[in-house]
């Protein structure tokens, strides 16, 4: 049976990239000094991982420039050097260029890097490998150290083990090595078994291999498989070139990667136990056949309410497997925190609360880059320079804090520094310089904290002195929010001047079901996400109150709500309803109310995507299928407050309508 080498290979490429994280947040954690000897163990085995797994698939590039790493990982793990920030910085380098080198063959290349010469330059040089003058070199070949000779016998139960002959010889391949013959011995014993290992193999290789290199392939087999190793005299033959096959399986990859998602086991039972019990029901429900009366009834409609019961729960637990713990977004955080910091010359504490949080995968994939943009923002604009910290009485070391929760069918991040706050003098008057709307139909006393603050999120705003490489251009805030936004989330922002900003994130919890009202204008049915809805009233004729330009108000307690009529928004067909009702709803600290005919049922629907057939209706996130096959839209409260924000101030003076 031929072995499905691509599937192997992104499985490799997986644990590549979990490797990779861990060599990553432990280097980290040894350079705070919170890391321990078993830190440096799980470095050292991430680093001897992925070289192995590089040299199995024929990514030569890889391997050769991980064992460079590796070696200077053993003498951290042996004692013959000590952690400190230059080593580390050091080490976090060359980690970025196994990932460009991982991220070359995912797209089907040979695993190459354009920096791997550089810092390969630097691990050498750190390890005191500096290459020899060229007299020297032919020197030390001379020297009588003939070619290789290798005998290589695993035991029979070496792959019982996990451990392959096939990939000790892909990796003494990578090194030069040659197969000269087969020892097919123990094939005749006869009684054979599928799992067995019965041959062995005699390989030579060029005598300039250092020998720990050989021995370091079986460093992990050496109970499973027996060796030997000798010199012998005469040059080896040319080893073929070992990347052969390797080249024709990458070139035949994927260009992209798998859309696989790693599930804990207990899901899976949860699954497996429910769909039991839906067949259990389908059997109940069959075996109604055939009977008649009261008794088919009350059976039915015992058979149905479990039905239901059952289904709600198996969409739950489906729903569940999408679920991630947001640690995936928040574990880029410490490595990009250190280096901007070191960059702008700050100290920074990064703290993460709430890493286990779970959220729909596509939501934590989506979110992932706004954050990058948030947290960016917060080292350079929100916390301070050591020295003025000092001077305003503050801890020198500046905090950054992420955490993450559930809230009422939402998730919640906060991004909060303990910086210099945001001064809401200075983002009016950069506000009034870039000519906004707001500044042009308010002043500043007349707004609210959070309406100044939303002035951030305005295209081309910036309150920075200078343009920099990591902001001050005025661009990025507004496509954060609009991201957000497009994911059905918020954003709002708290400050204080002199003790720091609150950003904080509310988003569903999926995107694949939402709970929904139903209601009716003229002759169709919308869906309102219920997260959105606050609450729901006659409308008063007397409470309607007209302001310029044709926006409308509703004076509801003692606030002044702007109104939209859906009938007209939507162009909907159809006589109103004699008594119109308006649903309040409110997105990023906004209210709105819309005026619709009746509300129905409240119910869970299914979100469809538009996408493949309409871009980005205003007004419109999704449709469903309801129950009786009609399609109905969801309606975008996010988008229809933003829509109307622009408007909802076009009078100081409100008269009656």
């Amino acid at each position: 049976m031929e072995l499905d080498m691509d599937r192997f290979r992104q499985i490799f490429l997986q644990e590549c990239a979990e490797n990779l994280a861990v060599l990553e947040s432990d280097l980290l954690a040894l350079e705070r000094g919170s890391g321990d000897e078993d830190c440096i163990h799980r470095v050292f085995r991430a680093a001897h991982s992925i070289k192995g797994g590089a040299g199995t698939f024929g990514l030569k590039a890889m391997s050769g420039f991980t064992h460079h790493l590796e070696t200077l990982l053993d003498e951290l793990r042996s004692g013959k050097r000590s952690i400190d920030a230059n080593l580390v910085s050091l080490m976090l380098k060359a980690t970025d260029v196994i990932a460009q080198m991982r991220g070359d063959a995912e797209g089907g290349g040979e695993g190459q890097s354009p920096e791997a010469d550089a810092v390969r330059g630097q691990l050498e040089a750190a390890l005191g490998m500096a290459a020899a003058p060229p007299e020297q070199a032919k020197a030390s070949a001379a020297q009588g150290s003939g070619d290789w000779q290798l005998v290589m016998q695993p035991h029979g139960d070496i792959l019982a083990s996990g451990n392959e002959p096939l990939r000790l010889l892909r990796e003494l391949a990578a090194l030069g090595f040659k197969v000269i013959s087969v020892s097919l011995g123990a094939l005749h014993q006869g009684n054979y078994q599928p799992e067995h290992c019965y041959l062995g193999w005699t390989l030579a290789g060029p005598g300039q291999i250092p020998e720990a290199d050989i021995r370091e392939i079986f460093e992990w087999v050496e109970d499973e498989c027996d060796i030997s190793l000798s010199r012998q005299a005469g040059p080896a033959e040319a080893a073929p070139q070992p990347q052969a096959e390797a080249k024709a399986q990458v070139a035949e990859a994927k260009a992209a990667p798998e859309q696989s998602i790693r599930i804990d086991i207990r899901k899976i039972d949860a699954l497996i136990n429910l769909v039991g019990e839906l067949v259990i029901t389908q059997s109940m429900l069959a075996s109604l056949e055939g009977l008649g009366g009261e008794a088919i009834e009350e059976r039915f409609s015992r058979g149905l309410s479990l039905l239901k019961s059952n289904t709600k729960a198996l969409q739950e637990s489906v729903l569940g497997i999408r679920m991630l713990p947001i640690s995936f977004a928040f574990n880029r955080f410490p490595r990009l925190v250190r280096d901007l910091a070191k960059q702008l010359g700050k100290d920074v504490d990064l703290k993460l609360v709430g890493e286990q949080t779970e959220l729909d995968k596509t939501v934590l994939e989506r979110i992932g880059d706004p954050l990058v943009h948030m947290v960016r923002n917060a080292l350079d604009h929100g916390i301070e320079q050591p020295g003025q910290r000092r001077q305003a009485g503050k801890n020198p070391k500046g905090t950054l804090t992420l955490s993450a929760c559930h809230e009422g069918g939402n998730v919640v991040i906060d991004i909060r520094d303990d910086g210099a706050g945001l001064n809401k003098e200075k983002l009016w008057q950069k506000a009034c310089e870039k000519g906004l709307p707001l500044t042009q139909e308010h002043k500043l006393e007349e707004l609210s904290d959070g309406q100044v603050y939303d002035l951030i999120f305005a295209p081309g705003f910036s309150t920075a002195a200078a343009v920099s490489d990591l902001s001050g251009r005025g661009v990025g805030m507004d496509v954060v929010k609009r991201n957000i936004s497009e994911l059905g989330g918020s954003v709002e922002i708290q400050s204080q001047l002199g003790r720091g900003t609150l950003f904080r994130i509310r988003l569903p919890l999926t995107m694949a079901i939402l709970d929904g009202q139903l209601v009716a204008v003229g002759d169709e049915l919308f869906v309102i996400p219920l997260i959105n809805i606050v609450e729901s009233l006659k409308v008063e004729p007397d409470c309607l109150l007209k302001a310029g330009g044709g926006v409308v108000f509703y004076q509801l307690r003692q606030e002044m709500l702007p109104v939209i009529w859906l009938a007209e928004l939507l162009g909907t067909q159809g006589e109103p309803g004699p008594l119109p009702l308006l649903c309040v709803v409110e997105a990023a600290g906004r209210k709105l109310g819309l005026v619709v005919d009746a509300l129905l049922a409240q119910q869970q629907v299914v979100i469809k995507s538009l996408e493949q057939n309409f871009r980005r209706l205003p007004g419109i996130s999704g449709a469903t299928i309801l129950g009786d096959g009609q399609v109905c839209l969801i309606l975008d409260v996010p988008g229809l407050v933003s829509r109307q924000v622009g408007r909802d101030s076009d009078s100081a003076a409100v008269s009656a309508a």
